[in-house]
């Protein structure tokens, strides 16, 4: 189930104390293997194997490769906090579509929508602000935070 696909009112899925060991290991080596997965945690290879495809399956985790996007060459990463009319969420599936934003939701407070961006370099976030962003119906006005660094950025969070 991707992101913009989930039901507005999840249940929170319960995991025991051994899926969430099994969520820990992967989040320190998502290609650690099924195997060695098992001896940490105290299952076969097979039961893990299971156990995963379950939780990906469900929604609950995915397993990526996080990449560092200015080795990459996107030196430019901003949030743009959008004041919306209308209805907010047509305006974020318009937004989701747009591929250098890597991260939509919807806020309560001074914005209606924060947006990232991951762009080569200030051209491009001035032109997809300008012609791809602002353009869209809804949009009432943007205020672009532009990074500096990135001081923390970890997805452990999961399963404390």
């Amino acid at each position: 189930m991707t992101n913009s696909a989930r039901p507005a009112q999840l249940r929170p899925v319960h995991l025991d104390d051994v899926s969430k060991a099994i969520i820990e290991q992967l989040q320190a080596d998502g290609r650690r293997s099924y195997a060695d997965i098992g001896k940490a945690v105290g299952l076969s290879e097979a039961a893990v194997r299971q156990r995963v495809q379950r939780l990906t399956e469900s929604g609950v985790m995915q397993i990526v490769a996080v990449t560092d996007p200015m080795q990459l060459g996107f030196t430019r990463q901003a949030m743009i906090g959008i004041r919306a009319g209308g209805d907010t969420r047509e305006l974020a599936e318009r937004l989701a579509e747009i591929p250098e934003l890597d991260y939509v939701v919807l806020t309560a407070g001074s914005f209606d929508l924060l947006a990232e961006v991951v762009c080569e370099n200030d051209e491009e976030l001035i032109n997809l602000l300008n012609s791809r962003i602002r353009n869209l119906p809804g949009v009432q006005s943007t205020e672009t935070f532009v990074y500096l660094k990135l001081q923390k950025q970890f997805y452990n969070w999961g399963t404390r």
